[in-house]
């Protein structure tokens, strides 16, 4: 692995300061953006923030594909992290498959890293609630997530604790008047997987209530360690607008990726199927739930 690779994942995890870790022409220019920015931040930011609120990354989320299935909740029992519980709506538990662009994406908020600013993601999840206090916070649990870079997927394993490939990933995104056609591929033992849909006409506001509210609107993540305890951290952006799909699927082989029985559902027709705008994201640093 190249070297400032190592480094970015080590920084990343450890907070440390990077200059010591790099070598050359990269060195000087990630030591020069990082006394540029850091340097103007209060230090009792670092000192007094507490974790869920520094930020980890910044980003751009755009063209979402949201592909939903109904599932028997025993199909996804095992997967809940502790200290959560399976979220429905209307009482049906829903899988998605989900494939997205991440779009000029920022360490800390601050850093861009070379050649790792924008990339495709592609993530099969369900969703949870957790109690805190009392906030009702309803979150997503990640099945497996496919980016196309080493670095990016090791990093996020280090900090999170989510089960990410690295996998060939690429997409296509055509747009005519009103009309828009969006495809994500990626490459599972040598042969490409396919997640397409297509809209018609101009976004709109989910619904009050609606299933697309439901899918949008969690904005938490949980994850479960090694050792068994529950990560959770925080995503925040705004409500995004929504197209239905009249024509939308999957074709692919992803037993080898996702295990059979998730690769049977997959084959279905999906319960429902849409394309959110995305927007300006910002993920917060991850805690330990208690």
């Amino acid at each position: 692995m190249p070297c400032w690779i190592r480094a970015w994942c080590s920084w990343v995890v450890y907070r440390g300061r990077p200059r010591l870790r790099l070598c050359g022409d990269v060195a000087r220019n990630v030591s020069r953006r990082y006394d540029a920015g850091w340097k103007k931040i209060p230090p009792r930011l670092f000192l007094k923030m507490p974790d869920s609120k520094r930020v980890f990354l910044s980003a751009e989320w755009r063209d979402l594909v949201m592909l939903n299935y109904e599932v028997e909740p025993n199909l996804l029992s095992r997967y809940v992290p502790p200290r959560t519980a399976l979220d429905s709506f209307k009482g049906r538990t829903y899988l998605s498959l989900v494939g997205f662009r991440f779009c000029r994406t920022k360490l800390l908020g601050r850093l861009p890293v070379p050649f790792h600013a924008n990339f495709d993601e592609v993530n099969l999840r369900f969703y949870v609630r957790h109690k805190e206090g009392s906030e009702d916070r309803r979150g997503v649990v990640f099945i497996a997530e496919v980016v196309p870079r080493y670095a990016i997927a090791m990093t996020a394993r280090l900090a999170y604790g989510e089960n990410y490939k690295h996998l060939p990933m690429r997409h296509h995104i055509e747009t005519h008047e009103l009309s828009k056609t969006l495809e994500y591929e990626w490459q599972v033992g040598g042969q490409w997987c396919t997640l397409s849909a297509q809209t018609v006409g101009p976004p709109t506001r989910p619904q009050e209530g609606s299933l697309e509210q439901f899918i949008t609107e969690h904005f938490w993540g949980y994850s479960t360690e090694r050792a068994g305890s529950c990560i959770e951290y925080h995503v925040s952006h705004v409500p995004w607008q929504v197209w239905t799909s009249p024509a939308a699927g999957f074709e692919g082989k992803t037993s080898a990726l996702y295990g059979n029985e998730f690769a049977t559902v997959l084959q279905r027709r999906p319960d429902c199927a849409f394309v959110a705008d995305g927007s300006p994201v910002i993920v917060f640093r991850g805690n330990r739930v208690q």
